[in-house]
């Protein structure tokens, strides 16, 4: 058994990303751990993606990551998280970074501390999942050795470009830029990480509204590399957990 952390911001994450990872590797015995910022209270999901499906319900959670989300929130690990500038990351056996495009997610994916935390994860050879924009965390994250990624000579795939943008012009009539992190488009940083992004950043073949299943995983799209494994978006989100949880087996 693996015990695997899952570090997220206050408010604002993705719940698919969250809580299917969290319910097929605790069902296949692994323990997650959660930490925030702060620690000691639970994070929230990005609401919009739970209630209202955001536009016409075609961008929210679909109803069992839903469900498998309201039990999360019941989960003891989930509730009292620890915190991510108290503690120390190589404690644990791996690492699962999830992503979301609400502004709330900033907190997360700006916090030099996380970062200093990801690459000693990463120096160590442990195991690391990053699906969506928890791929822009690691990123961002420097090797202390180099100053470069820890990305910087792997291969890694993440929110596509086409994706990120077509999610903002659906929602910018009604939500503004509430769906536009950064200025910087995340697969436009993630490239730029990479040593040669033309080799080893993999986009993955188009996809819009077709998601993964427990039982089917034709249209997701993972990679993985050594220790690392990276998804592109919550439709990867069943076939992302089942990779990372073979790795953690291996």
């Amino acid at each position: 058994m693996a015990r695997v952390l899952v570090p997220l911001p206050d408010l604002g994450f993705d719940p698919t990303e969250v809580a299917v990872p969290w319910r097929l590797l605790t069902q296949g015995g692994h323990e997650l751990v959660f930490c925030t910022e702060r620690g000691g209270a639970a994070a929230s999901a990005d609401p919009l993606l739970l209630e209202r499906g955001v536009i016409f319900g075609r961008l929210g959670a679909r109803a069992q990551a839903c469900a498998f989300y309201r039990e999360l929130e019941r989960d003891a690990a989930f509730q009292k998280p620890l915190s991510w500038n108290h503690g120390d990351f190589l404690e644990f056996d791996a690492l699962l970074l999830p992503g979301g495009h609400a502004p709330g997610v900033r907190q997360y994916l700006g916090a030099s501390r996380l970062q200093e935390q990801v690459a000693a994860v990463f120096a160590r050879g442990r195991p690391v999942g990053a699906i969506c924009h928890g791929v822009l965390l690691a990123a961002r994250s420097s090797d202390p050795a180099t100053g470069r990624s820890v990305l910087y000579d792997r291969k890694t795939t993440c929110l596509p470009k086409y994706q990120e943008v077509l999610g903002y012009l659906a929602t910018f009539w009604k939500l503004g830029r509430y769906y536009r992190t950064y200025p910087a488009y995340v697969e436009d940083e993630v490239k730029a990480a990479l040593r040669y992004p033309a080799v080893q950043f993999e986009r993955g073949p188009l996809t819009f509204t077709s998601r993964d299943t427990e039982t089917d995983s034709g249209p997701a799209f993972v990679v993985t590399d050594g220790a690392y494994v990276s998804a592109r978006w919550p439709g990867d989100a069943y076939t992302f957990a089942r990779t990372f949880q073979e790795l953690l087996e291996a």
